[in-house]
């Protein structure tokens, strides 16, 4: 899963990594828009802390990208 933080609160993307293999591609096209969209991330997974990522990890459980702040 690749979550995007928006004013909208969090928009996310989500595959099926064995739908993936198996060359769906509803699943391919949602990796394709995942590492479109993709630039600085973090992975999360249970019980670990978060991990800031620079490369696309489509094997990662959830992705949580924070835009960057713009203002004055």
């Amino acid at each position: 899963m690749l979550r995007v933080m928006s004013r909208r609160g969090d928009d996310r993307i989500t595959w099926d990594e064995q739908k993936v293999l198996a060359g769906d591609p509803e699943a391919t096209a949602a990796i394709r828009e995942a590492e479109r969209i993709f630039a600085t991330a973090f992975r999360v997974e249970p019980g670990k802390p978060s991990q800031r990522i620079d490369q696309f990890d489509q094997t990662a459980e959830q992705i949580v990208m924070v835009p960057r702040v713009v203002g004055g």
